[in-house]
């Protein structure tokens, strides 16, 4: 659902591995859980290192940020969009967003990401991957002298059809198992190559096994005949290369239209228990990856509308929002992740934009764990 964007928020985690339990019961405890923006105003680390005190007082416990670099021409580009491709970007061009991130001083905002896209997406996956992972390892150098938690990993397809494998260059004369094989060894080298820039990092992903799992209709389809199909495999090959206290968590942006905390629940499941039926060593699965949800707080705006003056009237109300913030906080294990297009929660004028102030304060009773009447609860 999200579109190319000028800006990225990053996100900082902790070192120690959240608990997995399979078992949260409804009306889980949010103690200890975080909230993370990430949206259309996505700052880089210039705005950041100029901004911190106006993002500090943002209910949110870290962002998703992106990075420039500078080309040869000396024109600067946004990593996040040319990171997986055949441009090799080198920790001199970053040198700037590695300075402004060390000299941003947030109280709050503890907890935050780079972002690493997969795009422009423009390689087959037996192509020479040198330029992506040796990205990989800029991108993860940058977060750990920020310093920072980790990455926020976007899956999501925005440009190449990169896992797909009916739409590889060389389906036809190639086979499944064959592109398989090629997604589990770069998904191998990538994770190596995030854990040599950044040992224990926590990597948070838009999509993980969900995607795939669901798309096959709970493995019953090939996998050779979804969209998102060589996922599989490629977070296989991640999985294989994980080590020390690094983690992969699963963001499932697919939450964006939950309101019910049976849906929140489902997907617990199938994230701890469901796709371990796919995942090539389910026994190390259950080890690194955790459950996360993704909100889209201005949901459907385009059809819908988005009322500032009386946000009563918007199809996600702040009372509206504030419960499902808080279902979704219960049963994820450690973060909760907020999407908005419309409001922007910062600017350079120093104020947030076409953002009614309901909202922030629905957020922070959320995250505070303040129990909502019996009557306004989530639909079970």
């Amino acid at each position: 659902m999200r579109t190319c964007v000028t800006s990225l928020t990053i996100l900082f985690l902790p070192v120690a591995a959240p608990a997995q339990s399979t078992s949260l019961p409804a009306r889980g405890t949010v103690s200890g859980k975080k909230v993370v923006e990430f949206g259309w105003d996505e700052p880089d680390p210039a705005f950041m290192r100029k901004h911190a005190a106006q993002m500090d007082a943002t209910p949110f416990d870290g962002c998703v940020f992106h990075i420039n670099y500078r080309q040869a021409d000396g024109r600067d580009a946004t990593f996040t969009w040319r990171c997986w491709g055949r441009e090799t970007i080198t920790l001199d061009q970053v040198r700037r967003a590695i300075d402004d991130l060390k000299a941003t001083r947030f109280r709050r905002l503890r907890h935050n990401f780079l972002r690493f896209n997969v795009t422009p997406g423009n390689l087959d996956w037996f192509d020479d991957y040198s330029s992506v992972i040796n990205n990989a390892r800029v991108a993860a150098t940058v977060a750990r002298q920020g310093p920072c938690a980790g990455i926020l990993f976007d899956t999501e397809m925005y440009q190449g059809p990169l896992f797909d494998y009916r739409k590889q260059r060389d389906a036809a004369t190639k086979s499944w198992d064959q592109y398989a094989v090629q997604a589990r060894r770069c998904g191998r080298e990538i994770m190596q190559a995030f854990q040599e820039g950044f040992p224990d990092l926590a990597i948070l992903m838009t999509f993980g096994y969900g995607s795939p799992w669901q798309e096959s209709d709970a493995g019953k389809r090939p996998l050779s005949e979804c969209g998102t199909g060589l996922m599989s495999p490629f977070l296989d090959g991640m999985i294989d290369a994980a080590r020390g206290k690094a983690r992969l968590i699963d963001g499932w942006e697919s939450a964006y239209s939950y309101r019910e905390e049976k849906k929140f629940k489902k997907a617990r499941k199938m994230i701890h228990e469901d796709v371990l039926a796919m995942a090539a060593d389910p026994k190390k699965y259950k080890k690194v990856f955790s459950a996360s949800f993704g909100l889209w707080m201005d949901y459907k705006y385009a059809e819908l509308g988005w009322n500032v003056e009386q946000p009563e009237r918007n199809p996600w109300p702040p009372d509206a929002f504030e419960r499902i913030v808080r279902t979704a906080l219960q049963y994820a294990d450690e973060y909760v992740w907020v999407y908005s297009e419309t409001p922007r929660w910062w600017s350079d004028e120093g104020r947030p934009v076409k953002l009614p102030s309901a909202y922030a304060a629905a957020i922070r009773r959320a995250a505070a764990g303040d129990a909502p009447s019996t009557s306004s609860a989530p639909s079970p």
